[in-house]
């Protein structure tokens, strides 16, 4: 499978997307023959080579005239449906222009057919969205992931005056998309950018294992810091075809002061929260301390309620966070029969022939002490009794 990854170094604009897809080999020519489907004659399209802090990266440029009205939502949809662009990316230009539209209706307070998209509805956003979409199709690329977003702070004028930063829209499109604020007073995502990224990445976190093929820069228009780019790595899926790739939470704090009877039940607390695992390591603190390294794996919308455990439950004083990648294979449950009763196990299976079985626990326990056998004659009976269905669960 043919992946993306945006590594948002110093954030997201439309024009930055543009680039980096030309840096990793998309062909302008490409690029112009998709655009003009759209029928519009009120821009053109420069791209060039620029350093940002030494980097070589490509800056994107749509021109149009001074005056060209902002248009409604309604408008909009009408120029990409009645365009010759293929179907799918037509249904995914107006899904995503109606993500706008709504942000927007819902920020100015009026309804989505009446509301004007000023920033958001301008000729140039409208190139950079379909111009992603085509940009994507053309390279193949089948999936897309991105890295958490930085977000600035200060202000920037928009049509009604100074706006706050982040955007609002920017922010209302990123809800549940991992942020994280930067100290740069300046506009790093844009609500294009962070449109197009929160409507097509699968998931948000560390760069996934791939068979790396093409890099590419984007360029932004001012100069920071930090180099103003956007990396673009493309590649080939370097997992199992059939793992699923999931963003979660790692939560850890060091403990070194805290009764070891405690850990059961704060370990149980974390279960019955939503934690998916809670692992325990021995360390060796300051001064020599003996201490436990206590990390929970969480899903992003579990971490508040694990954090506030962390805090009640134990005697830390900090906690950190990270973003991580899971990759986790489809399971199923099935129930298979022993001579000392029925028991649930776990099948996994990945590629045509591979696949793997667990027995549950729980229901070997049950059946040890019932039976009173070892537990570990029950576990080989469900094992040697699950080899029947490897072949055939799905």
């Amino acid at each position: 499978m043919r992946i993306a990854y945006f590594d948002c170094i110093a954030g997201a604009s439309g024009d930055m997307i543009l680039g980096a897809l030309l840096d990793a080999g998309l062909s302008e020519t490409a690029l112009l023959e998709g655009l003009a489907a759209l029928q519009l004659n009120e821009f053109s399209l420069r791209s060039r080579r620029v350093l940002k802090n030494g980097l070589s990266a490509i800056k994107v440029d749509v021109l149009t005239p001074d005056k060209v009205p902002a248009r409604t939502l309604p408008e909009i949809e009408s120029i990409v449906t009645e365009s010759s662009l293929p179907l799918d990316i037509k249904e995914q230009a107006v899904s995503i222009f109606r993500r706008l539209g709504e942000v927007e209706a819902n920020i100015h307070g009026t309804t989505l057919e009446r509301v004007h998209l000023h920033e958001l509805g301008g000729v140039d956003t409208i190139v950079d969205v379909v111009g992603a979409l085509v940009g994507l199709e053309a390279l193949g690329i089948e999936k897309i992931y991105a890295s958490p977003l930085p977000m600035g702070r200060g202000f920037v004028n928009g049509a009604h005056g100074p706006i706050p930063l982040p955007a609002p829209a920017t922010l209302a499109l990123l809800k549940e998309v991992p942020v994280v604020g930067v100290d740069q007073e300046v506009e790093l995502v844009t609500p294009t950018g962070a449109v197009l990224l929160s409507s097509l990445a699968a998931s948000f976190g560390p760069m996934p294992a791939m068979s790396l093929t093409a890099v590419g820069y984007g360029a932004g228009g001012r100069d920071l810091p930090i180099p103003n780019v956007l990396r673009l790595l493309l590649g080939n899926q370097a997992t199992p075809q059939d793992a699923v790739t999931e963003t979660l939470m790692m939560l850890e704090t060091n403990v070194d002061d805290l009764n070891p009877e405690i850990y059961d039940y704060v370990i149980t607390r974390l279960f019955e929260a939503g934690s998916l695992d809670v692992f325990l390591s021995p360390i060796q603190m300051k001064k020599n301390r003996p201490a436990t390294l206590l990390r929970v794996l969480c899903r992003p919308d579990d971490a508040e309620a694990l954090i506030s455990i962390l805090f009640t439950e134990t005697s830390t004083l900090g906690v950190r966070q990270q973003v991580v990648t899971r990759l986790c294979l489809g399971r199923t449950i099935h129930t298979v029969n022993t001579p000392y009763g029925p028991v649930r196990v776990k099948v996994a299976r990945w590629g045509e022939t591979k696949a793997k079985a667990a027995p549950e626990y729980d229901d070997c326990r049950r059946l040890a002490e019932a039976n009173r056998v070892p537990l570990r004659e029950v576990y080989r009976a469900a094992e040697q009794a699950a080899e029947e269905i490897k072949g055939t669960a799905r």
